[in-house]
C-alpha cells in the first residue's frame, strides 16, 4: 500500500486496512505523526520507565503499557472502528480500568500518559496531544525532555491540565497517581 496522505481524513478503520510497517498517529481523523524510529537515547528512557512501573504494578489492577499501542482516546466498546478519528501511540501509558484494555488497542483515556520529546514530535507532544489528552480526561501527563534530563508533571484539575512541577535528573519524583510510588530519576537518566 503506498504512503497514507497527510492531507486526507482517515479513520480507524482506513488504519487497520494499511500495511503493519505504518504507523502514524490521527486526531480529528487528520495524521499528526508518521516518526521515524526513536533514538536509543528515547528508547532507554522509556525501558527505565516501563521498568519502574512494570515493577510497581506487578499483580496490581493497573498495567503499564510502552509504544507501539494504539489509544482511542474518545472511544468506547461500542464505537466503531469508521467512527473513531482520534488514536495516538504515547510512549508508556498507565490503564487502570481493565474494561478499556481490547484486544487491538486501549479504548478510552488511560490514568496515565508519558511522552518522550525528540525534535520530531515536540510540538505535538507539548500542543496536539497535550490539547487531546486534556479533553478525554487523562489524569497525569509527563513530558520528559531527554536533553535537558526534566519530567514536566500535568494534573487534570476538573477539565483542565494544571503543571504540578518540573523534575530534574536528580530529583524523586512522586507519582500523583500512586501515593507509594517514587521514581529515582537519576535511574531514569543514566548518562
Amino acid at each position: 500500500m503506498a504512503i497514507p496522505q497527510q492531507s486526507k481524513r482517515y479513520s480507524y478503520a482506513d488504519y487497520l486496512s494499511w500495511d503493519n510497517d505504518v504507523l502514524c498517529e490521527v486526531i480529528g481523523g487528520v495524521i499528526i505523526s508518521m516518526s521515524p524510529s526513536p533514538t536509543p537515547l528515547h528508547q532507554n528512557i522509556i525501558t527505565e520507565l516501563t521498568t519502574e512501573f512494570g515493577l510497581f504494578l506487578r499483580d496490581k489492577k493497573c498495567v503499564a503499557f510502552p509504544a507501539p499501542i494504539d489509544v482511542c482516546l474518545f472511544a468506547n466498546k461500542q464505537t466503531k472502528d469508521n467512527d473513531i478519528k482520534d488514536w495516538v501511540q504515547p510512549d508508556l501509558i498507565v490503564v487502570c480500568d481493565e474494561s478499556k484494555i481490547g484486544e487491538k488497542n486501549i479504548i478510552g483515556a488511560p490514568e496515565l500518559v508519558i511522552e518522550v520529546l525528540s525534535p520530531s514530535t515536540a510540538k505535538n507532544d507539548r500542543l496536539i496531544k497535550y490539547n487531546s489528552y486534556e479533553k478525554a480526561g487523562v489524569k497525569e501527563y509527563w513530558i520528559v525532555d531527554p536533553y535537558n534530563q526534566t519530567i514536566e508533571v500535568y494534573l487534570l484539575e476538573g477539565k483542565t491540565f494544571v503543571r504540578n512541577s518540573v523534575y530534574f535528573k536528580d530529583d524523586i519524583l512522586p507519582v500523583q497517581l500512586f501515593e507509594d510510588l517514587q521514581i529515582e530519576l537519576s535511574n531514569i537518566f543514566r548518562s
